[in-house]
C-alpha cells in the first residue's frame, strides 16, 4: 500500500466544524469525483468488451481508496451488465460506500453482485413507469422522471437528500461523460496505462470543440508509478487557462524512481 492510498483513506467521512457542516447541509451540491482507467490510446475496453485489467495494481489500489473516501459510488447499468462489479473496498482497509446504479429502463439483473447484502446501502435509480423484476430485499428504488436520458443534477440532488455528501462516479463512459458534460465533476482522476489496444470503447466524450480555446483545461497533477501507469489528477474547478498558463510544465511534477514520494503528493489537496 503506497502513500496515495493512505492519504485517500484519511479523508473517509471526517466531520468538520459545526459551521462547516451547516454550510454543507445548506448546499445541495455534493463533492463529485470521477474516476477512469484507460489505455495509452484512450480505450477502456477492447472491441469485445474485455477490460480486466487495462491498468495495474497501483490503479486498483487507488480506485479502492477512492471508494473508501466517499459516501456513495455511482455506476450506470451498462457497467453492471458488462462487468458485474462488486463496488466494494477490498484491496485496502476501509468501509465500503453505498452502491448506486442508474438504471432508467429497468435492465439490471437482480442477481448482480453489487446488490449483495453486506451492510452498505444499495440504491437503483429507475423511471417511475418502468415495470421490471423485483430487486433483492433492502435495495432502495429511487424514482426518476420519464425522460429519454437521465438528469445528473437530479441524481445528485436525490443522493444529497439521502445523506450522501461525497460521490464517486466510477462508470461507465456514458454515465461519467454525462456528469462531465453537465459540469458536475469537481475532480477527475484518470489512470493511463502504457498499453495500446488499437480499437475499442472510448472512455470520455463531450460536445466537440470548434477551437482549442473551448477545450476543458483543468489544472492537473501528474504522477508516474513504478508499473508505468500514470495518474492525471485534474481539478475541474480550477482551470489552468483561467489561472494563466505560464508554462505547461508548471502543472507536472518530476517523476522520481521511487513512487512513494510521488504518491505522497498525489492527493495532498484531496477532500
Amino acid at each position: 500500500m503506497d502513500d496515495t492510498t493512505l492519504r485517500l483513506r484519511s479523508h473517509k467521512r471526517v466531520s468538520g466544524s459545526p459551521v462547516q457542516e451547516k454550510e454543507e447541509a445548506a448546499n445541495l451540491r455534493p463533492h463529485v469525483i470521477a474516476q477512469l482507467g484507460q489505455s495509452l490510446d484512450g480505450r477502456i475496453a477492447t472491441t469485445s468488451g474485455d477490460s480486466k485489467y487495462i491498468n495495474g495494481p497501483h490503479a486498483l489500489d487507488h480506485l479502492h481508496a477512492l471508494r473508501a473516501s466517499v459516501d456513495a459510488v455511482v455506476v450506470g447499468v451498462g457497467t453492471v451488465c458488462a462487468d458485474d462489479p462488486l463496488l466494494t473496498v477490498r484491496r485496502i482497509a476501509g468501509v465500503s460506500p453505498a452502491r448506486v446504479v442508474i438504471d432508467p429502463s429497468g435492465r439490471v439483473d437482480p442477481s448482480a453482485r453489487c446488490f449483495a447484502e453486506d451492510g452498505a446501502r444499495r440504491l437503483v435509480f429507475r423511471r417511475r413507469t418502468v415495470v421490471a423484476p423485483a430487486l433483492p430485499d433492502g435495495v432502495e428504488v429511487v424514482p426518476m422522471d420519464d425522460a429519454p436520458a437521465f438528469d445528473p443534477s437530479s441524481v445528485l440532488q436525490s443522493l444529497v437528500q439521502r445523506g450522501f455528501r461525497r460521490i464517486l462516479v466510477e462508470g461507465g463512459p456514458t454515465t461519467l461523460s454525462a456528469f462531465l458534460e453537465a459540469d458536475l465533476v469537481d475532480q477527475l482522476h484518470v489512470f493511463v496505462s502504457p498499453v495500446i489496444l488499437g480499437a475499442g470503447r472510448i472512455g470520455l466524450s463531450r460536445k466537440a470543440c470548434d477551437t482549442l480555446a473551448q477545450a476543458l483545461r483543468p489544472k492537473a497533477q501528474v504522477h508516474v508509478f513504478a508499473d508505468g501507469d500514470v495518474l492525471f489528477r485534474c481539478d475541474l474547478r480550477e482551470s489552468a487557462r483561467s489561472a494563466g498558463i505560464k508554462d505547461s510544465a508548471s502543472h507536472l511534477e518530476a517523476s522520481p524512481t521511487d513512487d512513494q514520494p510521488v504518491a505522497s503528493r498525489a492527493l495532498r489537496a484531496a477532500g
